[in-house]
């Protein structure tokens, strides 16, 4: 164990921040540290939008059914990928040849950069001593978002992040065992379902104390709901519209 590691390992959701703001200085270095992640060919296919205006806040709360923390929150990031950039340098370069910035492959590979950007600069904002809360929310009304903040089209906000300095203790949520995630040389079913019995019994206990005895639903009963509850289907039609998942143009 040593520093980055512990920090990592203490990782917790933050959703109730303290008034004090961001400074220039903290959103540069984390959204820069953000940069440095891995990205696929060098591509850097992601935008992060900073919404700092009370206002904006407002109606991304709102949008984003009404989280409160997006708007209480002192500085709020919109991760977005982001083949935009990529297509107007195609066009600069490559004048009136097929292109294939639409495809599932460059949607996935804009998507998987503007997610590993944003761990990077998750992990800048703990180290930084600010608290983090990843807001997926911000998908659900996913047209009404990328109107207010003017996205063209191959620009889709991926996710949310509220940074602030924390004003709670928050425990810290136990995952699935290491088994469940960690296979050596291939795939083992059995060992998958087995750490799910594990977990359950983990994540029931957990969640029986911190609800105060209200609640113990078991990990994979939680899951099981939420995969027979059909959630932002709007999704596929919206970002066709928006020009990915397209084979070319």
């Amino acid at each position: 164990m040593n520093d980055t590691i512990s920090l990592l390992m203490n990782h917790r959701s933050v959703r109730k921040f303290k008034s004090d703001p961001i400074t220039d200085e903290q959103l540069a270095a984390i959204v820069a540290a953000g940069q440095m992640a891995s990205s696929s060919s060098n591509v850097q296919a992601y935008t992060v939008i900073a919404v700092t205006e009370p206002s904006l806040k407002t109606k991304l709360a709102e949008l984003a059914g009404g989280q409160a923390y997006v708007e209480q929150c002192p500085a709020f990031l919109v991760w977005c990928a982001d083949l935009y950039r990529l297509k107007q340098v195609t066009l600069h370069h490559q004048p009136g040849q097929p292109s294939y910035e639409g495809s599932v492959e460059n949607y996935t590979v804009a998507t998987i950069d503007a997610a590993l950007a944003a761990q990077n600069a998750a992990v800048a904002a703990e180290s930084l001593g600010l608290g983090i809360v990843y807001i997926g929310g911000i998908r659900t009304n996913i047209a009404e978002v990328s109107e207010l903040l003017g996205l063209p089209e191959l620009v889709y906000p991926v996710f949310g992040m509220c940074i602030g300095v924390p004003d709670q203790e928050t425990g810290l949520r136990p995952r699935l065992p290491l088994s469940g995630v960690l296979h050596m040389n291939g795939y083992d079913k059995n060992q998958t379902m087995k750490a799910v019995e594990v977990y359950d019994h983990t994540s029931a206990e957990y969640l029986k104390e911190r609800t105060g005895g209200q609640r113990s639903t078991p990990w994979s009963e939680q899951m099981a709901g939420r995969l027979t509850e059909p959630a932002r289907l709007q999704l596929k039609p919206f970002l066709e519209q928006k020009g990915f998942l397209k084979q070319k143009s």
